[in-house]
């Protein structure tokens, strides 16, 4: 896939929507519990940096990465808040993403560089992320400067 088709994506405009934040455990619960109910809606699974899933997950894979994730997200971002959960809609969700603990960067608040998410699932197929994103300018300029 080229660079303009991956920018015309579907499931790009997606990403760079609008997105709530599960601010609390409790709230990450509740979209737990609603993704558990529609597991075999035919849900992405997509962890960013690996090749983008080319079929929908099963219910039952749905339902243990909620498992793992959850535990994983419990155990390694020790604060009294969630936060680092993101849906386009808490309670109707077609689009999540997941932030990594252990690579937040400024995930919250304005970032000309904000990192990508960890994992993210949707109800669109996924591109990757990593080769849509522009490189930074200082180094296109540098690529540029070498190679004319």
């Amino acid at each position: 896939m080229n660079q303009p088709a991956l920018q015309d994506s579907p499931f790009l405009s997606a990403f760079r929507g609008s997105f709530t934040s599960a601010l609390r455990w409790h709230q990450l619960d509740a979209l737990w519990v609603v993704l558990r109910a529609r597991a075999g809606d035919g849900w992405y699974l997509y962890a960013v940096g690996e090749l983008p899933p080319a079929a929908p997950a099963d219910a039952a894979a749905v339902e243990r990465f909620i498992d793992e994730i959850d535990a994983l997200l419990r155990s390694e971002h020790d604060e009294d808040f969630c936060g680092i959960v993101y849906a386009d809609d808490l309670h109707d969700p077609a689009f999540i993403k997941i932030y990594d603990p252990n690579n937040l960067g400024v995930v919250c608040g304005y970032s000309d560089n904000p990192p990508l998410p960890g994992w993210v699932v949707s109800k669109l197929p996924p591109i990757d992320l990593p080769a849509a994103q522009p490189a930074p300018a200082n180094r296109r300029r540098w690529w540029r400067r070498l190679f004319g």
